[in-house]
C-alpha cells in the first residue's frame, strides 16, 4: 500500500521543526545540485531559516546569476531608476533643509540673536544690512505719512469748498427774502427750506 497523503501544516514543534528544515534542506541543496550537473543549468539557491540565518548555493557565481536574472526580467533599469529618483529626492530635501536653516539663521542674526558665532566681518555687514533695512521701513513709513496728509488736505479742501457753497446759497436766499415784501427775510428763508404745497406755520 503506497502511503498516505500527508498534510502540509506548520510543524508545531521547535526540535521537530528544525530536524526538518535541516534535512529539506540537505535534500534541496542536493538537487540542485544534480541540476547544475546533470543538465549543464546555472543554478543558484537561497534558503533562509526562520531565524533569519542564510544558506545559499550557486554552480556559478552567486552575484553573476542574480545580476543575470534581473537584466533577464528587466528590474536592473526599474531599479536603476528607483534609486536615481530617491536619490534626487533625497538630494532635493537635502538641499531644501541646508536653505531653510540658512534662512532660519539669518532670521535669528537680524533678530540680535545667536551673533556669539559672527567675525567682525558678519557683523558689519549684518549692520549694514540692518541699516538698509531701517532706511527702507522709515522711507515707507513716511511715504505712508506723507499720502494720508495730502488725503486729509483733499477732504479739507472739499469741507471748505462745501462750506462755501452753503454761505453763498446762504446769502442768495436772504438776498431774495429782502427783496420780497410779503415775507420776512427769516420767514422767507424757512419757507425756502419747506417743501412745497406744504403751509408754513408760525404757531
Amino acid at each position: 500500500m503506497g502511503r498516505g497523503k500527508v498534510e502540509l501544516k506548520r510543524i508545531e514543534n521547535p526540535t521537530n521543526r528544525q530536524v526538518t528544515f535541516s534535512k529539506r534542506r540537505d535534500g534541496l541543496f542536493k538537487k540542485a545540485i544534480e541540476l547544475s550537473i546533470l543538465c549543464e543549468a546555472e543554478v543558484a539557491l537561497l534558503v533562509f531559516s526562520s531565524s533569519g540565518k542564510s544558506y545559499q548555493f550557486s554552480s556559478h557565481d552567486m552575484d553573476r546569476t542574480i545580476r543575470k536574472y534581473r537584466n533577464e526580467k528587466g528590474l536592473h533599469k526599474m531599479n536603476s531608476h528607483g534609486v536615481r529618483t530617491i536619490e534626487v529626492w533625497k538630494n532635493e530635501m537635502d538641499e531644501m533643509k541646508k536653505a531653510i536653516d540658512t534662512l532660519e539663521t539669518k532670521l535669528k542674526h537680524l533678530a540680535g540673536e545667536d551673533l556669539s558665532t559672527l567675525g567682525m566681518k558678519e557683523l558689519k555687514q549684518l549692520e549694514r544690512q540692518l541699516r538698509m533695512g531701517v532706511d527702507r521701513v522709515r522711507s515707507r513709513k513716511w511715504r505712508l505719512l506723507s499720502e494720508h496728509v495730502s488725503l486729509l488736505k483733499r477732504n479739507h479742501k472739499t469741507l471748505q469748498e462745501e462750506n462755501c457753497n452753503l454761505q453763498k446759497k446762504l446769502h442768495e436766499i436772504l438776498s431774495e427774502g429782502d427783496e420780497n415784501s410779503g415775507l420776512d427775510s427769516s420767514d422767507h428763508v424757512i419757507q425756502s427750506f419747506i417743501p412745497d404745497g406744504q403751509p408754513l406755520n408760525m404757531n
